[in-house]
């Protein structure tokens, strides 16, 4: 794939995110975000250090207040290169000094903080020691929102993503899969999304036959035969931002059957998909890609949720499952991917990135949807 490469964000764009994300803790009670390393801290700040140690590293952000990123001296250089450094406060701490007693004098001693969901609980533990009156939420709980809604910028780089794992749908499919391992077509999978711009390949799942029953099957050294359906499930980082696709081929002609409960698939997947538009709620996506299967006899074989979010990872809110109210916004990136599991037997998932538009969705993955035939 060719074209120009992507702008990178500026300062400007990292400062609006940090001073969103306060607002959006002061709407939500919150005196405070403290973002460990991770998804949060690149997309607020740009930075993403080199090594995660056990050395305290740690944004904080409070309504009213510059942002602070607290590092370890020894770090304090790399810190200060990263695209949003301009717009923080960079606070070292040298070892041998306490970086609790550091951070606490930048915390409300009595007030409630969002902390990121990876932030280690040594960490943790030492800002409660420090300051006792303090609690915390994590991040995930207290602002699930806070990376939902993408800008122009950031749909662009998911589109391009998107774009990307579809290429790499047209050319697995024109691979032999017949007398081949699992693991050597996962291997081509992984290569080509490297070949069309991917920094990171996060999953590649073969699952041929009966392995195909298991949505999270691990690739293994099954030989793929004539007969057997194969879901495929792939995708990573290109440019910061995610792919994550699904798609069902079959090695050799399909039975009756097969075809049957890969059309009842793809009608969900569409179901789904014309569910999508602002204000629904995200169970209504789950619930109009269910229906279709429960309806025709196969709910019990549909296992998952129907849908996730996607953006600087693979997985992150919004969820699209049973009992998630969260209005549709546009803006929003997630799956809509759902499948039905016969034990023993065989599996079908389909799956494409869906965007939130102003007047209903828009999706981000456009190869067929049809059962493609693989030699």
């Amino acid at each position: 794939m060719t074209g120009t490469a992507p702008a990178p964000f500026t300062a400007d764009d990292y400062g609006a995110r940090m001073e969103r994300a306060a607002r959006a803790a002061a709407e939500s009670g919150l005196a405070g975000l403290l973002v460990a390393p991770g998804p949060d801290m690149v997309w607020l700040t740009g930075y993403a250090p080199t090594a995660t140690t056990e050395r305290l590293t740690l944004l904080v952000l409070a309504p009213g207040q510059d942002p602070v990123l607290v590092v370890p001296t020894l770090e304090a250089p790399d810190a200060a290169k990263a695209a949003g450094a301009s717009v923080l406060s960079l606070r070292d701490w040298t070892d041998g000094k306490d970086p609790y007693a550091a951070t606490a004098a930048l915390l409300d001693s009595t007030g409630r903080f969002g902390i990121s969901d990876n932030a280690w609980a040594m960490h943790l533990l030492g800002l409660q020691k420090a300051l006792p009156g303090t609690s915390y939420a994590s991040l995930t709980e207290a602002l699930p929102m806070l990376r939902a809604v993408k800008d122009a910028a950031e749909l662009e780089l998911l589109a391009a993503a998107g774009a990307a794992a579809d290429a790499t749908f047209e050319e697995i499919r024109k691979v032999p899969f017949g007398g081949r391992r699992e693991s050597e077509v996962a291997a081509d999978l992984a290569d080509l999304l490297r070949r069309f711009g991917h920094s990171q390949v996060d999953f590649t799942i073969v699952a041929s036959g009966p392995n195909g029953a298991n949505p999270h099957h691990e690739v293994g050294d099954r030989v793929m035969e004539c007969g057997d359906m194969v879901v495929l499930d792939f995708g990573g980082l290109k440019d910061g931002y995610g792919s994550d696709t699904s798609r069902t081929v079959h090695v050799g002609e399909p039975t009756d059957e097969e075809r049957r409960v890969h059309d009842l698939v793809r009608e969900a997947q569409e179901a789904g998909f014309e569910a999508v538009r602002p204000g629904v709620a995200c169970q209504e996506v789950d619930r109009a890609a269910r229906a279709v299967i429960a309806d025709a006899g196969y709910g019990a074989y549909f296992i998952h949720r129907t849908g996730h979010g996607i953006g600087v990872t693979t997985h992150e809110p919004p969820y699209m499952i049973e009992g998630e109210q969260q209005p549709l916004v546009p803006g929003m990136c997630f799956s809509v991917e759902p499948g039905i599991y016969l034990p023993g037997r065989f599996g079908v998932r389909i799956e494409d990135i869906v965007t939130v538009t102003e007047d209903g969705g828009r999706r981000l993955n456009d190869t067929t949807r049809e059962l493609v035939i693989v030699d």
